[in-house]
């Protein structure tokens, strides 16, 4: 019991900074499930399939108050989530496709932010509002995050390990891709054009660039 006391009391801060730096960039958090063990806790009849949010009608109450957060991350080491659907959608894909659609857009130059977690998928968020695609959503794995649901930010955990940052944002100026953008270059990924390794796919590389519809 010591050891876990000590590990909240050290993970928890991290946890606290990371939140209150998303905040101070107007990113509204919420306090989630998080793993002990095995399992997920941190409210009665905490889900068991990943961290989802600990608080009653949590999309309102999400917030960039740092006060607030100071109060939710001050006790247990709740997850860090983020709410979708209003500043921000996040598109999830699996790793495969998530490295290739990087570097198409490393290729064209678009800066992106991206997570990982530890069970396999790649977090692209984008500029809310726009559905997914016909041909992205007929593809097994790929799943757009738009109102009502949310995303856990690192360094939350899971069983398996941390949600981490492939790309921070601020490596991106905190800005937020065209989803249009975000979903050709996913749809480049999915159809293994050449121009992921290098190749000449000079018109849908434009395509990308330029965040015109194909």
């Amino acid at each position: 019991m010591q050891w876990w006391d000590s590990y909240r009391a050290v993970y928890g801060t991290e946890l606290r900074a990371e939140a209150m730096v998303l905040a101070d960039h107007g990113w509204a958090v919420v306090p989630g499930t998080f793993p002990q063990g095995e399992s997920w806790s941190g409210c009665p009849d905490a889900s068991q399939e990943g961290p989802c949010p600990v608080l009653d009608d949590w999309a309102r109450r999400a917030s960039t108050d740092c006060d607030q957060i100071a109060e939710w991350w001050t006790g247990l080491p709740y997850s860090i989530l983020l709410p979708t659907g209003l500043t921000f959608d996040v598109l999830e894909v699996p790793a495969t496709v998530g490295r290739r659609a990087a570097a198409v857009l490393r290729a064209v130059g678009v800066p992106v932010p991206i997570a990982a977690t530890p069970t396999g998928e790649w977090l692209f968020p984008v500029g809310a509002g726009e559905p997914l695609r016909p041909d992205l959503a007929e593809r097994g794995g790929i799943v757009l995050h738009g109102r009502g649901s949310w995303f856990a930010a690192p360094p939350s955990t899971y069983p398996q390990g941390s949600v981490h940052w492939r790309v921070r944002p601020s490596a991106c100026g905190w800005n937020l891709p065209d989803p249009f953008r975000v979903q050709d270059a996913l749809a480049e990924a999915v159809a293994q054009r050449p121009a992921v390794a290098g190749g000449g796919s000079t018109y849908r590389l434009a395509t990308v660039a330029t965040g015109v519809r194909s």
